[in-house]
């Protein structure tokens, strides 16, 4: 089954804790966390200590996503922070399989991050070593964009690159009932998905829904 991973850039945080809870119960899968740190994209979020203040909120895998111009200096922030899956971008780093090992090395999950414009054959020197690969369906940044079309086709290209190695694929960007299945049916795994999932207050419903 699908794995549907809420973003909380779209939760309301002057009630974090009650929004992760409200998640929790909803039935989602894991907690998606946004790092932006102004440079690598132009917004800003939020740094390891949120991280911590919701590790204590809850016991699902808390999904970080780095959007970082440096994450070799970051990892052992978020890895003391709590999370569980560290995702650096392809784009951010000269020596990638350097810091899969630094990540792995922590005994954490390791995902890598592609974006729209980026060539997936990046990853083909560590996929032996990466856990998740996250396909961005729209330019790193902002929420609220539209899924573009043509992150379906990296998607199965990226399905028969990982063959039977067993890495998850993660899909993040404009996500929402009218795409999730065309996604799946893709090879996607994980679902990242902000306005689709707090949209209206029913969290439940609309996790069903992407289900």
């Amino acid at each position: 089954m699908v794995l549907i991973a809420p973003s909380i850039l779209s939760a309301d945080f002057s009630r974090l804790k009650e929004e992760i809870k409200a998640l929790e119960q909803a039935g989602a899968d894991m907690i998606h966390l946004d790092v932006m740190d102004g440079h690598f994209v132009p917004n800003l979020t939020f740094g390891a200590l949120v991280v911590k203040a919701i590790r204590k909120c809850t016991k699902l895998p808390l999904d970080v996503h780095l959007m970082v111009k440096n994450p070799k200096k970051m990892l052992e922030w978020f890895r003391d922070g709590g999370a569980d899956i560290l995702t650096v971008h392809a784009e951010s780093s000269s020596n990638l399989e350097a810091l899969i090992d630094q990540i792995k090395g922590y005994g954490l999950k390791a995902g890598v991050a592609l974006n729209p414009s980026t060539d997936e054959q990046v990853i083909q020197k560590v996929l032996n070593k990466t856990d998740i690969i996250m396909v961005m369906s729209v330019n790193p940044g902002f929420g609220g964009q539209s899924f573009m079309p043509a992150t379906l086709d990296k998607i199965k290209r990226i399905k028969k690159m990982i063959k039977k190695r067993n890495i998850l694929i993660e899909v993040d960007g404009g996500i929402n009932s009218l795409n999730a299945k065309d996604c799946v049916l893709a090879g996607a795994d994980i679902l990242v998905a902000g306005t689709a999932v707090f949209k209206g207050g029913n969290y439940q419903k609309n996790i069903e829904s992407l289900r």
